[in-house]
């Protein structure tokens, strides 16, 4: 949805004085944050945190070879899914330099969790990813929004015949399903990204390649060496499926249903990455199973704060949007998911969008 005039003049604080100061409200936030320590990078701590993901992928893979040729399979292809999911959020991290000062670190852990832990192109993620935080929720800008299997902008799903208008008049139905193949998906899009080598990629196409071809060789071959081809494909499809529906699922309430500005808006960098995020409420637990991405506002506004400096952050973020009157969105989990599926349905079947609230 774009913003209305009414939220347009609430953004910008509703003078020409608060316009023309709207630059300086990042700074003084930024200030404030930097002074409280917040952005300071512990490696120690980052060590421990990889660790710990690189223990429970390894323990996964040896109840994979305990439990042998059965259909109790099937409970390993859940914890390895959590696992793999967990590593994709070590390489989120790694991608915005939470982990390490130094990028040569950040980028060797995100090539190994992402290319060879879970077969994910860490370089093509970083850049797909990179060009999502500039423009959150800005049509044709951020590659998150993209006209393709769904529709999340207003207007393109008139333009759908036949069987395509159908699967768009119901892809609020079909979102969570869909998730399911989000795993192969992000496979193939890897691959598709080897032809190419984006600005400032981590590691040569061919390392990353050989990386991705290497975690390929190993899963599928740890797979037949211990189970049957029945098994081995239904290991395989749930797996897979548990993992692209629990990483889209933890992505999927941050930006669904908030609100796509245009470039007629001209916000500020304060305004366009608070008004396009949504806050999940919950303590540690939660953090830990959406990779702290629970704290979409705060990770929007300094990327490369650590994880954990995101609750405190979380405080002064508030307070300044408040002072600032500018909305801060924040809700359970599953009326984040409630926000984001009224959007498509909306934007599937033509009716109005509903509004946004900050909950």
């Amino acid at each position: 949805m774009a913003l209305s005039s009414d939220a347009r003049q609430r953004a910008a604080g509703g003078t020409g004085m608060r316009a023309a100061r709207a630059g300086s409200d990042y700074a003084e936030l930024s200030r404030r944050v930097r002074s409280a320590g917040l952005l300071r990078r512990r490696p120690l701590r980052s060590a421990a945190r990889l660790v710990g993901t690189g223990v429970l992928t390894t323990l996964g893979w040896m109840l994979f070879v305990i439990v042998g040729d059965s259909w109790w399979q099937l409970a390993v292809a859940v914890v390895l899914a959590f696992a793999f999911t967990q590593c994709g959020f070590r390489g989120h991290e790694a991608g915005h330099r939470q982990l390490f000062p130094n990028k040569r670190a950040c980028d060797l852990t995100g090539l190994f969790f992402g290319n060879l832990l879970i077969g994910l192109g860490f370089g093509w993620w970083v850049d797909k990813h990179n060009r999502h935080h500039a423009h959150p929720n800005q049509p044709e800008r951020d590659p998150d929004v993209g006209t393709g299997a769904l529709v999340f902008i207003p207007g393109d799903a008139a333009a759908r015949r036949g069987v395509r208008a159908w699967w768009t008049r119901h892809q609020a139905a079909l979102f969570f399903p869909l998730l399911l193949m989000e795993g192969w998906n992000l496979h193939v899009a890897s691959v598709r990204a080897l032809r190419h080598r984006c600005p400032g990629a981590p590691a040569p196409v061919a390392v990353e390649g050989a990386l991705l071809l290497l975690h390929a060789a190993a899963y599928f071959t740890a797979l037949a060496l211990v189970l049957s081809p029945a098994k081995l494909i239904v290991f395989t499809l749930v797996q897979q499926g548990l993992f692209g529906l629990y990483l889209g699922a933890s992505f999927a309430p941050n930006h669904k249903g908030m609100p796509m500005p245009s470039a007629e808006d001209k916000l500020d960098f304060l305004r366009t990455q608070v008004l396009t995020s949504r806050n999940v409420r919950g303590g540690r637990v939660t953090a830990c199973m959406l990779g702290s991405l629970n704290y979409q506002i705060e990770h929007h506004l300094f990327p490369s704060m650590p994880s954990h400096s995101l609750p405190e952050a979380r405080a002064l973020v508030r307070e300044h949007c408040e002072a600032l009157g500018l909305p801060y969105a924040e809700t359970g989990i599953f009326d984040s998911y409630r926000q984001a599926l009224d959007h498509l349905h909306a934007v599937g079947t033509g009716a109005p969008p509903p509004a946004a609230h900050p909950g």
